[in-house]
């Protein structure tokens, strides 16, 4: 049977460490094209992998690692709302008008299938209890707009031999050897071990969680499913929908077990101009491919205070390589 070969843009990002590792060890050729903007030390060395430093909008070069490649997964974006607003020009090239070009070339190199990053961030603001893949989308910021504005151009170029699948995530949580700390599980559990309180903006924002293994998995289900249960889908991936309170609550929880000499870690809250909310409905992805995440908010929150205990993250406060929006700026002043 031959080795199948995997494209995939922003392979060295909070996901992708985690990802990689995950797909080799399902036997899988990878190639990792990514701009570095959190470097590739988190990568594993490997015999069927590439890592090939390189911006998506450098068309030329795309297409010169596209070649032979069977699957092309687009991870890579300026990821989130904080992030995107720095360069909105910047943001706007690489999370738009770059993706189109992009389908483009991997249908021209023979690419199979075409699997896209999209986020549950979508549905803007919404008091619906259960959101599905059909709902409308009310984006509140240009990030959440051109997320959804890229699904519809991939299945613009879609035919029998070149297949597209879109995935919606809910917010991704756990540990990755290139943690992120700006992302709403993370957060929680970085202020309860590190300050022993922790602050929650406004708190009745609904949302839903994904454990980064799950997201994993879920990967691989989209590289191995049948033609017909995936081509031109869009599916919802979502596990457990909280406020973020809840979250916060569980989070005091699980670290006091974690941690017994931290006892009654304090919640404050505050108030927030962050108004997202919604609820997503996951129940499609499992009706059409039997897929359910088994994962908890507690599994990732036990992970994390794994990953604190082991020194596996260190200085959490003063390393940007931990948050997007502080590595992004230092980025920018370099220019």
């Amino acid at each position: 049977m031959n080795q199948k070969k995997i494209f995939i843009t922003g392979g060295a990002g909070y996901v992708g460490c985690r990802l990689i590792p995950f797909l080799l060890e399902k036997n899988f050729k990878i190639i990792v094209y990514d701009v570095m903007f959190f470097t590739s030390k988190f990568l594993p060395h490997h015999k069927n992998l590439e890592v090939v430093e390189g911006d998506i909008r450098d068309l030329k070069k795309v297409d010169t690692y596209t070649k032979n490649c069977d699957y092309f997964l687009h991870l890579a974006c300026i990821s989130n709302d904080n992030s995107f607003v720095l360069d909105e020009e910047l943001s706007t090239s690489i999370n738009l008008n770059a993706f189109e070009p992009l389908v483009k070339i991997a249908k021209k190199n023979g690419v199979k299938r075409f699997i896209y990053a999209s986020t549950s961030s979508v549905y803007g603001i919404s008091e619906a209890k259960n959101i599905n893949e059909d709902h409308p989308l009310v984006p509140i910021t240009l990030y959440n707009k051109y997320k959804g504005m890229c699904e519809p151009l991939l299945f613009q170029h879609t035919d029998d031999s070149f297949e597209g699948v879109v995935f919606r995530p809910a917010t991704v949580c756990g540990y990755s050897p290139r943690q992120r700390l700006d992302l709403s599980v993370n957060i929680l559990t970085n202020l309860a071990i590190n300050n022993q309180k922790i602050t929650v903006f406004g708190g009745d924002q609904l949302r839903p969680n994904l454990h980064i293994l799950d997201y994993c998995d879920l990967v691989l289900l989209l590289l191995n499913s049948k033609t017909n249960l995936i081509s031109n889908q869009v599916f919802n991936v979502g596990y457990e929908n909280l406020k973020i309170i809840d979250i916060a609550k569980k989070v005091k929880k699980t670290v006091e077990k974690n941690y017994p000499e931290l006892k009654n870690i304090e919640i404050i809250r505050t108030e927030s101009d962050d108004k997202r909310s919604y609820h997503i409905h996951s129940g499609k992805i499992f009706d059409v491919l039997s897929f359910k995440p088994k994962r908890s908010i507690e599994d990732a929150i036990e992970e994390l205070c794994n990953a604190f205990k082991t020194n596996l993250i260190k200085k959490p406060y003063d390393n940007d390589i931990y948050y997007n929006v502080e590595r992004l700026k230092k980025k920018y002043e370099k220019k």
